[in-house]
């Protein structure tokens, strides 16, 4: 530093002082981290505009009532997100209501749409601190929300499995193997020895007593019930479009069950986008041209992205309105 000083006295600025290479770095991944979400939004556009014809012609045939419900599916599954929340902090001493668990859950949902893991996580963190749930409390819970949510899409993800072993996709079979690792984690000794590691690792206190087996089983069902939703949301668009049967609505709850995890895996891009849509494809493609496919992968993500804006701004609303009447937080004071 005492080096870098005097070389900046000595040329009149310490703008002309080299940059860190560290520095250097962190600027050459974040321009990488841009450079391949631009990359991303090129090709999905470019796949999008090469098959205009046909997509177009799949998006004017989708009846309304299908868009509807299908969006209301959506909802379902979305707003099932801060239940499990709601289970797991109560778990850790930390009992909140439904709604204040949506604020800072759905709230900090909106962080996913920036490039980056880091985001969701320290929204999140803020907002339930203002809800009385302390840093520590919410990281812990997020932690193991995420975990027991990709355990569940992997057990939804089953369902496709016959697709995705008969298909072009065999590079999706590896992520199965979060869901051996998960099920041997589902048991509360080793989830609490995991999560206490983490915890060490960051420095932080790990937990005062075992998780409740009871609750991770109900989380975990209630986040199987969320993928369920979501695979019912692009079922009814794959029936507007002619391709209706019990079938297809397996196919579609393995589907998006899978295409979640392979987003969030994708975490340096906004919501997973492109990774998500990637698996969607391929796997309604099995019942349908692949032109109709991404035409719902376009729609289904328009109605997320909107369900995730709708649902956030009347969370937010709900406990402001709470708070205006003097309603005090459940949780206990954050540390």
């Amino acid at each position: 530093m005492k080096v870098q000083d005097d070389l900046a006295t000595t040329d009149g600025t310490a703008a002309e002082v080299a940059a860190p290479p560290s520095s250097r770095k962190a600027t050459i991944i974040a321009w990488a981290k841009r450079l391949l979400v631009v990359l991303v939004l090129a090709a999905a556009t470019y796949q999008v505009v090469d098959q205009w014809n046909a997509v177009s012609k799949t998006l004017l045939s989708l009846s309304w009532q299908s868009i509807v419900l299908s969006m209301l599916a959506v909802y379902a599954g979305v707003w099932l997100g801060p239940v499990v929340w709601k289970v797991v902090l109560s778990d850790l001493g930390a009992p909140v209501r439904v709604s204040e668990a949506s604020k800072f859950y759905l709230v900090g949902q909106l962080g996913k749409y920036v490039p980056g893991a880091v985001w969701a996580v320290l929204l999140s963190m803020e907002l339930a601190k203002e809800a009385g749930v302390s840093r520590a409390r919410s990281f812990t819970a997020g932690l193991i929300a995420t975990g027991l949510g990709v355990v569940a899409s992997m057990i939804t993800g089953l369902l496709a499995l016959p697709i995705i072993l008969d298909g072009d996709h065999p590079e999706l079979l590896w992520l199965f193997a979060l869901l051996v690792v998960g099920l041997v984690f589902l048991h509360p000794v080793p989830l609490t020895w995991l999560v206490s590691t983490v915890l060490k690792l960051l420095r932080k206190a790990p937990l005062p007593h075992r998780l409740n087996g009871f609750a991770i089983f109900k989380g975990v069902v209630l986040a199987v019930a969320i993928y369920v939703m979501f695979g019912v949301h692009l079922w009814l668009l794959a029936t507007s479009v002619g391709a209706p049967g019990l079938n297809t609505l397996i196919l579609c709850a393995g589907a998006m069950g899978v295409s979640m995890t392979a987003g969030l895996m994708a975490f340096f891009l906004p919501s997973g986008l492109g990774a998500r849509e990637a698996v969607i494809v391929a796997a309604l493609a099995t019942v349908m041209p692949a032109s109709q496919a991404l035409a719902l992968a376009v729609v289904s993500r328009l109605i997320f992205t909107i369900a995730d804006l709708s649902s956030a701004g009347v969370a937010a609303g709900f406990v402001w309105l709470q708070g205006k009447r003097g309603v005090a937080p459940t949780a206990p004071a954050a540390d």
